[in-house]
């Protein structure tokens, strides 16, 4: 259905909606989008709002905007993953004496004023997991080990969206501390899992260039998306051969610099690698192997959720191969990570600013079929996928646009049709490359 076409909800899922509650758990942010879009849904079945694609969000929009405007009175960086900052609540002391003031001095280190949350993580990192795998060394205990590696585990989504901003608008933190800026990512990349630059370099310079189109190495189009063997095959090709089909990609763009950096900078990580090994090898297991392979298979898990639900009619949309989750796991620990599509629509639109972003658009979102989701996060949506469970996706939907009309066996439908892989000649017809 096209969302210009007159959309009235379905009973069951206007009450659905009005029983849902959000999670207490999610970004202030987050609920407030999911409360505007859900709002969308009951007022779509009102007989007054037939036609309608949803309410005045003004007031929704102002709170966005406040929140990440510095000169507001509602403003709120973000401080800790944990929580929002209306919501610490410390002892009086600690407050005037500790947290304001720490929270004074970051803003001036920092780039953006709401990004406090930053420098707390790599004091973080770097007062744990740096000691910590030095001391492996040292003096090496199984304990130790194993507890570093849980360690790296719990620390590696937060890390790598972290350097996500970074790669994407050249640094996170003002210009005056450029210098450590540069420095902390070859300090810390190998620590959780990433070869040095190779992120940068996949990321930025070649997925964001090809979309998850044909020449797109972690493109999932040609891959059965909720089969287990397809998703065995593509995580397998992806640990074998990205060292040097990354490389091999560039040369074939006639950009030979890159496939040389590429190359070089995936080579030396190997080689330090390898010398620490014969160094030692139990730590260099626990403080670099693990996390490296542990990363790798988690990059493409999630790479596997933001592009599984491919539109098979337009597969080029941005809109229509990616998706939006407004969860916890994605959204307050991974910065926001859970607003694909946004991210997509421009890749150097700051984190905190893509649920304004998503909000302000939703028209557009909904005039091209966009798909969001709520209280599921990229790696749940991969398992949910290769399980078939699409009944649990489709209670998981948050309808928009011509969306709210359809039935839960219509979206069943709607989404196990997004998962299909696309044949050669659909990719000869869809995106002009054999």
């Amino acid at each position: 259905m096209d969302s210009k076409e007159k959309v009235t909800g379905s009973r069951p899922e206007i009450e659905r909606c009005k029983e849902i509650e959000v999670d207490a758990s999610l970004t202030q942010a987050d609920a407030i989008v999911l409360n505007a879009l859900l709002q969308d849904i009951v007022d779509a079945g009102a007989p007054a709002n037939a036609g309608k694609t949803g309410h005045d969000d003004a007031s929704s929009l102002k709170l966005l905007a406040d929140l990440n405007d510095a000169t507001s009175a509602g403003f709120q960086p973000t401080i800790f993953t944990s929580w929002d900052e209306k919501d610490i609540n410390l002892p009086s002391a600690l407050q005037r004496y500790l947290l304001h003031p720490y929270t004074q001095w970051a803003q001036g280190v920092v780039r953006r004023p709401t990004d406090v949350v930053f420098l707390t993580h790599l004091l973080l990192y770097l007062s744990t997991s740096v000691p910590s795998a030095i001391f492996l060394y040292y003096n090496f205990t199984w304990p130790h080990g194993i507890g570093h590696w849980i360690m790296q585990l719990y620390y590696c989504g937060p890390f790598t969206l972290l350097l996500h901003n970074h790669i994407h608008n050249n640094g996170v933190l003002s210009k005056k501390h450029s210098w450590f800026d540069t420095i902390f990512p070859y300090i810390l990349e190998p620590l959780m899992g990433h070869s040095w630059d190779s992120y940068y370099y996949h990321h930025v310079k070649h997925h964001h260039v090809e979309g998850n189109g044909p020449d797109d190495l972690s493109s999932t189009i040609r891959y059965q998306r909720d089969e287990l063997s397809h998703f065995l095959m593509y995580v397998g090709r992806f640990l074998a051969f990205v060292w040097i089909e990354l490389p091999l990609y560039f040369l074939r763009q006639n950009k030979r610099s890159l496939a040389v950096k590429t190359f070089f900078s995936e080579m030396v990580s190997y080689t330090v690698i390898g010398l620490l090994a014969r160094y030692d090898l139990r730590p260099t297991i626990f403080a670099f192997i693990l996390p490296l392979l542990q990363m790798r298979i988690a990059m493409m898990v999630g790479n596997w959720g933001q592009h599984a639900l491919v539109d098979e009619q337009d597969p080029k949309s941005d809109f229509r191969s990616s998706i939006t989750l407004i969860d916890v796991p994605s959204n307050r620990f991974c910065f926001n990570d859970g607003y694909h599509t946004s991210h997509h629509l421009n890749p150097l639109r700051h984190w905190r600013d893509h649920p304004r972003a998503l909000l302000k658009s939703k028209n557009q979102y909904a005039e091209n079929h966009a798909l969001v989701f709520r209280d599921i996060d990229y790696l749940m949506m991969t398992v949910t996928l290769l399980r078939k469970d699409y009944e649990h996706l489709a209670r998981c939907m948050v309808p928009i646009g011509g969306q709210v009309a359809l039935s839960m066996e219509e979206r069943v439908n709607l989404l196990r049709g997004k998962t299909r892989a696309f044949t050669r000649e659909d990719v000869r017809r869809k995106f002009g490359k054999g």
